[in-house]
């Protein structure tokens, strides 16, 4: 017997997200609460945005996309994640009160990274953070938009830690091993990711989450999920594995491009109203009381 092979990590994500399935828990059950504690403040929904770079204008509107979603995610009181810029890019996010936590590049060139993280400190950033998995490209160290990648140790990243007072959180984390190194060098949040797929036959994310949920059980690490997310379901399947939060991305990119500000808003509180729905069917009066026993899968494995 033939079959396709699929090497796309998306393709497989999406393939073992919707292999999920949930059961209803009705009697005793009330309207869920969707909002969260996360890293000291309290936010109305576990859904937060992506840490996205280089999004310019659309439809001739005067803000970036990023000034737009960032704006955005302080009307929606949850958490905002920017990556990839410059300074004053970055200033221009803080202006807009949102909560935000900077995800600065793993520059080869190591004194910007600690002029961006620090930057980032003295504008008022809520959290700063290295994306680790855009290290790599297929002729060695990866070249993005013309700067070059460095690999990171553990010394360095709690070299970064040590540096600042503000929570400090690692992007693009997929196995045990190095969410526990995370854990070991302070840091406060770790992002499951594999980056829209960078690496093929990814794992996905919400199938190594437990593994990761268990091995940092007792350590204070709080846990974000992200790619393929695009639903309430998808929200509410990632917190019953493990996770504390989710960040949408692709997923909140047309309305973004249609509708700026309200597009995004609309969006996200699509997707937070769908979670609060499935978490109320399933006997879920908040996040913390939801049950993974609720999820059934219908593929363990491919």
């Amino acid at each position: 017997m033939s079959y396709e092979r699929v090497s796309d990590a998306n393709v497989i994500t999406e393939k073992y997200m919707d292999s999920i399935l949930f059961e209803e828990r009705l009697i005793d059950s009330a309207v869920a609460d969707t909002s969260i504690e996360f890293l000291g403040e309290l936010f109305d929904s576990p859904i937060m945005t992506p840490a996205f770079s280089h999004l310019g204008q659309f439809g001739g509107r005067e803000k970036t996309g990023l000034e737009e979603y960032s704006i955005a995610a302080k009307e929606l009181n949850i958490l905002n994640f920017c990556g990839m810029m410059e300074n004053d890019g970055f200033k221009k996010l803080a202006d807009t009160g949102a909560k935000t936590v900077r995800i600065v590049k793993p520059y080869a060139d190591n004194a910007k990274v600690r002029d961006q993280m620090q930057y980032a400190e003295s504008v008022g950033a809520f959290g700063i953070g290295m994306d680790i998995d855009h290290i790599f490209g297929e002729n060695g160290l990866d070249v993005v938009v013309g700067e070059l990648m460095a690999q990171q140790t553990s010394d360095m990243l709690r070299s970064y830690v040590e540096m600042t007072n503000l929570p400090f959180v690692v992007k693009g984390v997929l196995s045990v091993a190095d969410a526990v190194k995370c854990a070991d060098i302070g840091a406060k949040a770790i992002i499951v990711s594999h980056h829209h797929g960078r690496l093929p036959y990814a794992v996905p994310p919400m199938m190594i989450l437990p593994e990761i949920k268990e091995a940092l059980k007792g350590k204070d690490v709080k846990i974000i999920v992200d790619c393929g997310i695009a639903s309430g379901a998808d929200v509410f399947k990632a917190l019953a594995l493990g996770a504390d939060a989710c960040a949408v991305g692709r997923s909140m990119m047309p309305a973004l491009e249609m509708d700026g500000v309200e597009g995004v808003k609309n969006f996200i509180t699509k997707v937070n109203n769908e979670l609060r729905y499935i978490m109320s069917f399933t006997g879920s009066s908040d996040t913390k009381s939801i049950d993974p026993s609720v999820l059934h899968f219908t593929e363990k494995r491919f």
